[in-house]
């Protein structure tokens, strides 16, 4: 690798990525924080809104953050195979800077144009700008991770910032005020971009791959056809969709039918490993399940939570240029917690690896989903309180997120690596792309929780939500043992060499 400009002891283009993931971040974040906000205001309101109701606002936010993530799946194939990463990034940007300005304009087919731009720019700009930060070292360079860990700190400063930002700006001047700037902090990001082209001119081009005459490549979703579990998965699975579309919901059920074709993969996938590589995917698999679980609750701040915040919370602290604190300011509670604890949680887990105690990535994901849950439980005291006297403390809003930070630094950091040490070799770059749909699908699950709401109440929602996770925590605490049995040593860098 040829020798880079350096700033304190770090690649100009490590800053460079920094400052344009921070305001893509600041866009999308900030955004994010008014979105339901702005979908449940009233049409009669000074600062008017949709005046959707709480479902239908939840339905769309759940979709629309579900697509968020599952669109990195065609961005990193749109990089690999045509455009290389730099240039995806690049595209990305503008597609961001299109979205959110358009978004800025009152009008309903702006709001729909806008959702799909920000949702095809995420796609082709969050998945490569990561990957392009590996690329500015080179292999067994000791400051990759620290090189990461600047990164991150970025995404989080941009989320801290926007919800301050942006929200106070939409719930002051205007909804579409604060779109507004969400499209100017992208179109900063987008010139820093610009102008680091300079810094990042060996890394993130497309690979050109020679193509051998050897054996044909193979094609998953045809092999589905190949045996009959794959087959019978699919079908299986394909049928509930269809039941599900005539009966009840056409869009749960297009969402299904898709569904059916990954577990097909899934199946094909499972059927061309040998013994240990199966055992492997076996906790894949569940690994999955823990991702979607965790997701699934941890997402209710933007939406239910978020709500919550902005209707039956007590936000008036009297200040004479602030007398009440806006909603979407508690949007930015989790990004500055992540920023004070995540080098105390590390610290914590490393001096208890140390300690010869249990600290494999499963457990890890589990003690996460566990804290994170248990978050739930001050918004059950928050929903009692409101029942009891109209109004809610923001002190049970802020400790709650204080533990959904904690499960995260605790379950988040370590579960894309796990995936990648379990799944072969041949397989990783698809698994990449399955656990960010597995995360758009908890999302999703997000969605319809804050749905269900509407009839159960918020008081049952949230302290089913507590309960659930923490019984899922400690179920997989109980197959710990077995699980790291099935892994084979994959975090000891085992290799997979039984058939």
């Amino acid at each position: 690798m040829e020798k880079q400009k350096e700033l304190f002891g770090h690649p100009i283009g490590l800053y460079i990525l920094f400052l344009t993931e921070m305001w893509e971040r600041f866009s999308y974040y900030g955004m994010r924080a008014i979105l339901v906000l702005y979908l449940v205001a009233k049409t009669s309101d000074l600062n008017a809104g949709l005046g959707w109701t709480e479902g239908e606002a939840y339905a769309l936010y759940g979709w629309y953050t579900m697509f968020v993530y599952v669109a990195s799946i065609p961005g990193g194939i749109i990089a690999d195979k045509y455009l290389g990463q730099k240039k995806s990034v690049m595209l990305g940007g503008w597609l961001l800077v299109a979205g959110h300005g358009i978004l800025a304009i009152e009008q309903m087919w702006a709001f729909y144009t806008g959702l799909i731009l920000i949702v095809a720019g995420v796609g082709c700009l969050k998945p490569n700008i990561s990957t392009m930060v590996g690329g500015l070292y080179a292999n067994g360079d000791r400051r990759k991770d620290m090189g990461f860990y600047i990164f991150y700190m970025g995404i989080n400063l941009g989320a801290a910032i926007s919800a301050l930002a942006v929200g106070y700006v939409g719930e002051t001047y205007g909804w579409h005020y604060g779109f507004g700037m969400a499209g100017v902090g992208m179109a900063l990001g987008q010139m820093v971009y610009l102008y680091g082209q300079k810094y990042l001119t060996h890394v993130g081009d497309l690979a050109v791959v020679e193509k051998t005459s050897g054996e044909p490549q193979q094609n998953l979703f045809l092999d589905i056809f190949k045996k009959k579990n794959s087959l019978f998965s699919t079908l299986a699975v394909l049928a509930l969709g269809l039941v599900v579309f005539t009966t009840s919901s056409w869009q749960y059920g297009l969402l299904i039918m898709g569904l059916s074709f990954a577990v097909g993969v899934a199946m094909v996938m499972y059927n061309e490993c040998n013994a240990i590589e199966k055992d492997r995917m076996k906790v894949v698999f569940l690994s999955f399940l823990i991702i979607i679980v965790f997701w699934g609750a941890f997402e209710q701040a933007g939406g239910l939570m978020n709500v919550y915040a902005d209707q039956k919370t007590n936000r008036m602290i009297g200040l004479s240029f602030l007398p009440e604190v806006p909603a979407s300011w508690f949007q930015s509670v989790n990004a500055i917690f992540i920023l004070i604890f995540a080098t105390i949680v590390g610290a914590f887990w490393t001096k208890w690896a140390k300690a010869g105690k249990e600290a494999s990535s499963i457990f890890k994901m589990a003690v996460g989903v566990i804290i994170m849950g248990s978050g739930f439980f001050f918004m059950t005291a928050a929903a009692l309180e409101y029942q009891e006297v109209g109004k809610s403390a923001m002190h049970w809003l802020i400790l709650a997120y204080l533990f959904h930070t904690i499960g995260e630094l605790c379950a988040s950091p370590v579960a894309l690596s796990f995936i990648t040490k379990l799944s072969p070799e041949r397989y990783v770059a698809f698994m990449m792309g399955a656990y960010f749909a597995a995360t758009g699908l908890g999302s999703k699950v997000a969605g319809i929780l804050s749905e269900a709401s509407a009839e159960a109440g918020e008081l049952t929602i949230f302290t089913g939500i507590a309960i659930f996770c923490i019984l899922f925590g400690l179920l997989v605490f109980l197959i710990i043992k077995p699980l790291k049995r099935l892994t084979h040593g994959a975090e000891e860098g085992v290799a997979p060499t039984a058939h």
